[in-house]
């Protein structure tokens, strides 16, 4: 029996460690950079963040090693409200991601380690079977392995708990996974590596949805940026748009703003049209703040963008 409010979200956690400089060092060489940050990231943590900043009541799912890593996730999450449901692998580590950025032109080149996360297993989301069914939402991404996913979607989908899958970062998927998704929420990227439809349009993005719910999915939100975001089911096909508040700071990590504010949405009993507009508010407010996690607001600064007062 699902508890009212509940989020289960499944998924990874790294530390990102962003390294500025004028150009890549060459093998064998080392060179001065310019700048360099350190914080939290991997696409489920940032959900159960954005989630739970908003008032959800999130558990979080992963592994971790016992690192300093480890203690910054465990800390990231207190500050948010995210119970960890974490198994610490010893002889491993905690997920980590360099991340290269070339000063002239901002340009990008990441090395992502899952580390322990790698590990997580079909057995591992058996041993969570009962968290899962006890939610009332159930979210995953693709960054952690995809049987682990596919397991968690089928015990979710079994026990009529909401399901959505953000099918990220981009990867061909079984048509089988789709039927297990009330939700698939694709970014313009990653819907066409779902259905070979380039999503350059409103009106692409349509037809690249139909593609998805012949596929299976209950329903398909395809992020499109600025744009806002497409809600496309049998019964309805709306774009809803994005908020503007500026001004925009970095727009990493605005899809998991998106995902995590959706879902506490749902969680909350909101339409699901209601609850991607909710969840349009937390990614137009997250691109005003540097930082993936640390960027997401809360319930109070999401509630007077919805009402028009910032």
């Amino acid at each position: 029996m699902s508890d009212t409010n509940s989020i289960v979200i499944l998924g990874v956690f790294v530390a990102d460690t962003a390294y500025r400089a004028n150009r890549a060092p060459r093998i064998g060489e080392t060179i001065l950079g310019t700048g360099f940050k350190l914080g939290p990231g991997g696409k489920g943590s940032n959900q159960a963040v954005a989630a739970a900043r908003v008032g959800g009541n999130v558990t979080f799912i992963t592994k971790l090693g016992q690192d300093p890593f480890a203690e910054m996730a465990l800390a990231t999450w207190k500050d948010a409200g995210v119970k960890p449901a974490v198994t610490h692998v010893p002889d491993s580590y905690t997920g980590a991601a360099y991340i290269f950025i070339e000063d002239g032109t901002g340009n990008n080149a990441i090395i992502v380690c899952p580390g322990a996360a790698a590990t997580i297993s079909p057995r591992d989301i058996e041993a969570k079977t009962d968290l899962i069914k006890s939610a009332s939402v159930f979210v995953t991404q693709l960054e952690q392995p995809l049987d682990a996913a596919l397991r968690a979607l089928e015990i979710a989908k079994a026990a009529g708990v909401t399901t959505i899958l953000n099918p990220a970062p981009a990867a061909h998927l079984d048509d089988r996974v789709f039927s297990l998704c009330d939700y698939v929420t694709p970014n313009e990227t990653e819907t066409e590596e779902l259905t070979g439809m380039k999503v350059d349009s409103v009106d692409s993005a349509r037809k690249a949805a139909d593609i998805l719910l012949r596929k299976g999915a209950g329903a398909a939100i395809i992020t499109l940026g600025e744009q806002g975001a497409l809600l496309h089911s049998e019964r309805r096909s709306e774009l809803i748009p994005a908020f503007r508040v500026a001004p925009v700071v970095e727009t990493t990590g605005a899809g998991d703003a998106f995902n995590g504010g959706f879902a506490a949405a749902l969680a909350r009993g909101m339409a699901p049209m209601a609850a991607v507009r909710f969840g349009c508010a937390v990614a137009g407010i997250s691109v005003t703040r540097a930082g993936t996690a640390p960027s997401m607001p809360s319930l109070a600064e999401v509630e007077a963008v919805l009402a028009g007062t910032r």
